[in-house]
């Protein structure tokens, strides 16, 4: 798909959380990089990101997350090295054959087996996301105190619509995925 129809979402995404070149990057034209301080927001980032970029017809994600260490620092993150980078560079190497969009990877083997086998349950109807599913949840994400009635006066659309378009997206089970992700990590890394 040409950059003009997903560039300025992606970039407005990643916007979000930190500044180019330090945090994000973009580069070979397609793919980006960026670093979550909090590893509890990896996962909902992760998400966040998917439905920002579903918003737009006939396109999709593919993402790995690595969970480690930083071990050396550049003033671009794609120059930065450490544990977290080679582990979601291995995963994202094998997304395309294990046919997934998004994937972890800690370098504990129960703990990324566990989340992987949830997130691929997830994957079955995020991948399905319509535009408008993803937009309300790229929404709900990034004004999470938002009510219904007030997301849906700033959608323009009455409240019963957010709530079957909170439905169909599955909303309460991404949210139970990421709060279930966040107890792992405090049980496993703490």
């Amino acid at each position: 798909m040409k950059p003009e129809y997903w560039l300025k979402n992606l970039k407005s995404a990643l916007h979000c959380f930190g500044k180019t070149p330090k945090d994000w990057e973009l580069y070979r034209g397609d793919s980006f990089q960026l670093e979550i301080k909090n590893i509890d927001a990896a996962l909902s980032t992760a998400i966040h990101i998917k439905a920002i970029l579903k918003s737009t017809p006939n396109l999709d994600v593919r993402m790995s997350i690595g969970i480690g260490n930083k071990t050396y620092s550049a003033k671009k993150i794609s120059q930065s090295n450490g544990s977290a980078f080679e582990n979601a560079g291995v995963q994202f190497d094998l997304l395309k054959k294990e046919k997934v969009n998004l994937s972890i990877c800690s370098g504990n083997k129960r703990f990324d087996k566990e989340m992987n086998l949830f997130i691929r349950f997830a994957l079955t109807f995020m991948d399905r996301w319509t535009t408008t599913s993803a937009s309300l949840v790229a929404r709900l994400m990034k004004e999470p105190g938002k009510t219904q009635l007030e997301m849906a006066s700033l959608l323009k659309i009455n409240q019963s619509a957010v709530s079957q378009r909170k439905k169909r997206a599955n909303l309460d089970l991404i949210e139970d995925l990421d709060n279930y992700y966040k107890l792992r990590i405090k049980e496993t890394f703490s």
